[in-house]
């Protein structure tokens, strides 16, 4: 139970003491005004109120009627007997801020107060009794609306912690299917094209070289996949390998995997990224080689990475051959943006007269 919880458990303790202790000195008061049926009516008309208290606590669509029905019977129970409905004057201006809105338990706490203080008057009751009495109305209402609020904000506070708690999980959760996309995207889908290579050779009595050298490349692809991963939790806890040594591998594999050109330009400082967008550069390089691989078979690749005091771009453009089929709406073209959008960047993908070009802007 919580430092809140403890209180709001120890007031309600003593309100509900209080409601049981209160009327006792007023029955002999109301035996010796109205013989013995005074102190039957008023218990009676006492436990009306408190139920109805209790049936405003408990529904709170009607709250407001119940409350209003209580502390009119508190009001004649203190006309009747003197001082007898005070406890159920108090109890309704103390549940009123949990049971209905805050304008409408003003109300019926002013509305309760100038009521006790015109029927305490009528039946001449002491001036300081009438004085105290409305004050401490008037600070039990502000004592429950404080309660109140304190414990609407901590459940407020509660929400939103677990909202933030999903949003995190949910963030995790897409952020890791990104990177196990990339990573199975770069190397598993060239080793399925080494190894189904390697398999119709076997089936077609195809030489034993050839066969060998796709199943030592799949190997590679696997090593280089393991690398990739070790590569992505260290550039996560912000130990990795500088960036333009990171897009030369890339592209050595590339050229090694496909035998095609794959040329690498740099311009600017690119040691100044954050691991967040030098993660996002070395994932979009390395998915926009791969669709290069699958959807352009015959044509030549440039990476080219601008950096500049606020900003670095990296462009990978086709430079020509099979034209590209894919239209960017792909997963691995989604994970890009939504890597990109993530740290504040923007991605551009789409054919252009020679190819197909992809071009991330990173802050730096």
């Amino acid at each position: 139970m919580t430092d809140v919880g403890r209180w709001r458990y120890a007031v309600w303790t003593v309100v509900v003491a209080y409601m049981v202790v209160g009327p006792i000195p007023a029955l002999s008061t109301s035996l010796e005004l109205h013989g013995w049926s005074g102190p039957v009516v008023d218990c009676l008309l006492y436990v009306a109120a408190t139920a109805f208290c209790y049936f405003a606590y408990r529904d709170r669509e009607h709250a407001i009627w119940w409350l209003a029905a209580a502390a009119l019977l508190g009001v004649f129970l203190s006309y009747h007997t003197a001082y007898f409905g005070t406890s159920l004057m108090f109890l309704v201006v103390w549940l009123a801020p949990f049971c209905v809105r805050l304008w409408q338990a003003l109300v019926l706490t002013a509305s309760t107060a100038v009521a006790f203080i015109v029927t305490s008057v009528a039946i001449s009751l002491d001036p300081a009794a009438i004085f105290g009495i409305s004050f401490a109305l008037g600070w039990a209402g502000f004592i429950a609306a404080v309660l109140n609020q304190l414990g609407v904000t901590r459940r407020q506070t509660r929400a939103i912690a677990e909202a933030e708690a999903r949003t995190a999980v949910l963030g995790e959760r897409q952020r890791l299917a990104r990177e196990i996309h990339d990573i199975l995207a770069h190397s598993l889908s060239a080793q399925v094209v080494h190894l189904e290579g390697a398999r119709l050779l076997l089936e077609q009595g195809g030489d034993r070289d050839v066969i060998l050298d796709r199943v030592i490349r799949s190997g590679d692809l696997a090593r280089s996949g393991l690398e990739e991963s070790k590569q992505a939790v260290a550039a996560l806890r912000g130990d990795h390998t500088p960036l333009v040594d990171q897009l030369e591998e890339l592209a050595k594999q590339f050229r090694s995997t496909t035998g095609r050109s794959c040329e690498v330009s740099i311009s600017g400082d690119a040691g100044q990224l954050a691991p967040e967008a030098w993660l996002a550069v070395v994932r979009t390089a390395q998915e926009a080689l791969t669709n290069a691989h699958k959807h352009a078979p015959e044509a030549q690749v440039v990476m080219a990475l601008r950096c500049a005091e606020d900003w670095c771009e990296l462009e990978v453009r086709d430079t020509g051959g099979k034209p590209v089929e894919s239209t960017g709406n792909g997963y691995g073209l989604v994970g890009m943006r939504e890597r990109a959008e993530l740290i504040g960047g923007t991605l551009d993908a789409g054919p252009v007269a020679d190819g197909f070009r992809v071009r991330l802007r990173v802050p730096a």
